[in-house]
């Protein structure tokens, strides 16, 4: 059964129902998120009874998430694909981590593995239009619409086929063609079910190509941060298993940092959620990991901010960068991002292109692993984050690679 006991908004706090199909705050415009009634958890299934560790899938946190999939009315509106219960890769052996002295490790959201479960689109992103797919079949809602620098798109358009759902995916001319390419076939296969979109340069222009044409047609906008908590509650299953016990182990515990490239920001205040949870019911402790944001230099408006000392960003001109994903110029959700930053004693850092390219192409050489091109700025970004002592000798440290080199092949293809 769903524990979900309200909705919050992030900024203003006031309360509202949970069923209730909303998109931003009322009140101040910023996001809301789904608040569960954790006594009720604790007390109805105590110690962890909720875990199910033996699931390969997000799922394996059941009433945590916001729907549980062990009871019969939750599950009736789950659509599963395999996502989530990634692995955490052993990469001490990255040149830098060696120098350095820290524990690298790489949460791959991208390549499948034996014996993990597996994003079926190759992101992160699957993580929360799996939830948002449930959370609309759960509310009646059969049309959705979402402005998508390309992955967010590809996922809701696999989920909304699987859950009988239709869909309008909005997004940029030069989306990456093998991305581009898998939202346009399953339009032409499933004519006024999967409708697709071209608006640009950016996300920006693609929102308000579906604000004025299909929101009018009562189509239910996900775009990130406007749904009612559904994605932030799908990403926090990466927090959780980023807290979740190894293998024979039972002590939830954190990293010393995590590194996380930072477009929109969803997977940042998912995480964050996930722990305070954690914390509430006494599987952590207050400790945080500190929270290492990484933009292009393209690119960086929470750089910007973060460095100005400013509480939001300013919508700034998107430049062009290999890190698709990270190519967003502003977010509604921006001032949490920040905050949160700040409460763990991180930072918002920026890579140029040459070093994202660089670190890419070493990667490549190196171990083909179809490591992303955001994943390749976060591990770029290691060099200036020793300098800084934003990390240190003998941290355990995760790098979040969030999705699969595949998707962009025609920008990487010189790289490779």
């Amino acid at each position: 059964m769903s524990y979900v006991r309200a909705l919050r908004g992030l900024g203003s706090g006031i309360e509202y129902p949970p069923d209730v199909p909303m998109n931003l705050d009322p009140v101040d415009g910023r996001p809301v998120e789904m608040v569960l009634d954790l006594d009720r958890l604790a007390a109805e299934r105590p110690n962890a009874a909720w875990y199910r560790p033996q699931r390969r899938d997000l799922w394996r946190f059941g009433a945590l998430m916001a729907l549980d999939i062990e009871s019969p009315v939750d599950a009736a509106h789950i659509v599963t694909l395999g996502e989530g219960a990634t692995p955490l890769l052993d990469y001490a052996h990255h040149p830098v981590a060696r120098r350095a002295g820290i524990a690298l490790q790489l949460k791959d959201e991208g390549r499948a593995h034996v014996g993990y479960g597996a994003n079926p689109t190759q992101s992160f992103k699957d993580r929360g239009m799996a939830m948002v797919a449930a959370q609309a079949r759960r509310l009646g809602l059969s049309k959705l619409a979402v402005p998508t620098q390309g992955n967010a798109g590809d996922s809701l358009v696999r989920y909304a086929l699987a859950g009988g759902l239709s869909v309008v995916v909005a997004m940029p001319e030069d989306t990456p063609l093998p991305i581009l390419g898998s939202v346009a076939a399953a339009a032409l296969r499933f004519p006024g079910r999967i409708i697709l979109e071209l608006a640009g340069p950016t996300i920006r222009e693609s929102g308000a190509l579906l604000k004025e044409k299909y929101i009018p047609q009562r189509y239910f906008s996900v775009a990130t941060f406007q749904e009612p908590g559904w994605r932030i509650e799908g990403k926090k299953s990466l927090g959780l298993e980023l807290a979740e016990p190894s293998h024979g182990e039972t002590q939830w515990s954190l990293p010393d940092a995590v590194i996380y490239p930072t477009g929109g920001g969803t997977g940042v205040l998912g995480m964050w959620k996930a722990w305070d949870e954690l914390q509430a019911l006494g599987l952590i402790d207050s400790r945080r990991p500190r929270m290492l944001c990484v933009q292009s230099e393209a690119t960086p408006p929470l750089v910007r901010a973060f460095d100005a000392g400013a509480d939001d960003t300013t919508a700034m001109t998107a430049g062009q960068t290999l890190a698709v994903g990270l190519n967003v110029p502003g977010g509604v959700g921006h001032f949490r991002v920040l905050q949160i930053i700040r409460a763990s004693a991180g930072a918002a850092v920026a890579v140029s292109e040459a070093e994202i390219a660089a670190e890419f192409s070493r990667l490549w050489r190196e171990q083909p692993a179809w490591i992303g091109s955001e994943g390749a700025a976060c591990l770029a970004a290691l060099p200036q984050l020793l300098d800084r002592r934003l990390i240190q000798r003998g941290e355990r440290v995760v790098v979040v690679n969030t999705g699969s080199a595949e998707k962009y092949l025609p920008q990487l293809r010189h790289l490779m």
